[in-house]
């Protein structure tokens, strides 16, 4: 309690009681309960305002009922259609998408980064960077259809030169005599050195 309006001394014998001068205090409910006034507007003024901010709080609560009904009740049809909440997510998903489209932000965006785009491709900068891009591109195509042409020509000689010819011929003999052998039911390989159909000798065991 203040100490102001009550004696707190338990031994006094104005223990509890109020003091003068809060007694002699005259209250004037009629200032207490009135609003503070509005700089610039008159009573009517403020009590119309007061008017429509109410009606407008009660249309807003009304509103937001309606939308609890609505979602209830949307909730209700995609339940009994099937839809899963990932389905709905994916249409609010596209939905939200399509409105950010159809924005004017993004079409603003878009239409800049357009701009900016001709202007980047326009430039002298850009048409020798895709020249000199190009020009590498085609150095390096044929510089690889010359090593080509020159490993194929190379195979061509090693294949016509007479050491790959006689060694094609040997590799050709020694087929011939493992096939014949094979008919005359030998199982022992020539050797290649041309030693005819003498059979390898038997190394006695230790």
């Amino acid at each position: 309690m203040d100490s102001a309006g009550q004696d707190i001394n338990l031994s006094s014998p104005n223990k509890g009681l109020l003091s003068d001068s809060m007694t002699d205090v005259p209250v004037d409910t009629a200032v207490a309960t009135q609003a503070p006034a509005v700089e610039g507007l008159t009573d009517a003024e403020a009590e119309e305002l007061r008017a429509e901010l109410a009606k407008v709080e009660e249309e807003v609560v009304t509103l937001r009922q309606v939308l609890a009904a609505k979602e209830r009740h949307c909730g209700e049809l995609k339940r009994r259609l099937g839809l899963s909440a990932l389905e709905g997510l994916k249409q609010n998903l596209s939905r939200g998408w399509h409105d950010v489209q159809v924005s004017n932000a993004y079409v603003k965006t878009s239409e800049k980064l357009g701009e900016w785009n001709e202007k980047v491709t326009q430039s002298d900068l850009y048409k020798k960077t895709q020249e000199t891009l190009s020009q590498a591109g085609q150095k390096t195509s044929a510089a690889l259809s010359t090593m080509g042409s020159a490993i194929s020509r190379k195979l061509g000689d090693m294949r016509n030169s007479a050491t790959f010819k006689s060694f094609e011929d040997r590799v050709g003999t020694i087929k011939t005599k493992v096939v014949s052998g094979r008919e005359n039911g030998s199982d022992n390989l020539p050797s290649p050195t041309g030693s005819g159909d003498r059979p390898l000798p038997d190394h006695t065991p230790f």
